[in-house]
C-alpha cells in the first residue's frame, strides 16, 4: 500500500532586513522560481516541516522563523494527484518568514533545485510561479512600508 502525501505544506519566504529575497529554481519544470516549500509529513508539526524544508532547501538555520498563521488552499494539480489518497483534492499552504541578517551563499538541495537568487521585493513578486508565493511577498512589501 502506498504512503500518500499529507495534503498540507509549508511556504518559507527568507528576506533580509533590506528586503532582498531569496528565490530558488527548480528543477522541474526549469523556470519556476519560488521561495522553500516543502510537504509537512506525517506526524510532523508545522514548524517541524518549516525547520527541516529551510534546511534541506538551503542548508540554512531557522532563527527568527514566525508563522504568521495566513493558511491558503489550492486545488493540487492533476500532474501530483496521485500522490495523494483518494478523492483529496485541496493542499493548505501555511506561510512562514525567515527574517535573516544578510544576503548569504546557501547549499541548493541538487534534487529539487537547479539555482537560486537574492531579488529585491518587487522583482521578487515578478519572478515568483505561484499565487500564493506572490501573495506572500507582496503581504511583505506592504510590511515594509509600515
Amino acid at each position: 500500500m502506498p504512503q500518500y502525501r499529507r495534503p498540507e505544506s509549508v511556504l518559507v519566504v527568507i528576506y533580509t532586513p533590506k528586503y532582498e529575497c531569496l528565490l530558488l529554481e527548480r528543477v522541474n519544470p526549469i523556470g519556476f522560481w519560488q521561495s522553500v516549500t516543502g510537504t509537512l509529513q506525517w506526524g510532523e508539526s508545522l514548524q517541524e516541516a518549516a525547520v527541516r524544508e529551510v534546511f534541506e532547501e538551503t542548508g540554512l538555520g531557522t532563527s527568527g522563523l514566525w508563522d504568521t498563521g495566513i493558511r491558503r488552499s489550492f486545488p493540487i494539480l492533476p500532474e501530483w494527484k496521485d500522490r495523494y489518497e483518494e478523492g483529496v483534492k485541496e493542499n493548505m499552504e501555511h506561510l512562514l518568514y525567515l527574517k535573516i541578517p544578510a544576503i548569504c551563499q546557501i547549499t541548493l538541495n541538487p534534487a529539487e533545485h537547479l539555482s537560486y537568487r537574492w531579488e529585491n521585493l518587487k522583482k521578487s513578486i515578478q519572478t515568483v510561479a505561484s499565487w500564493t508565493n506572490r501573495e506572500a511577498l507582496e503581504r511583505l512589501l506592504h510590511m515594509s512600508d509600515d
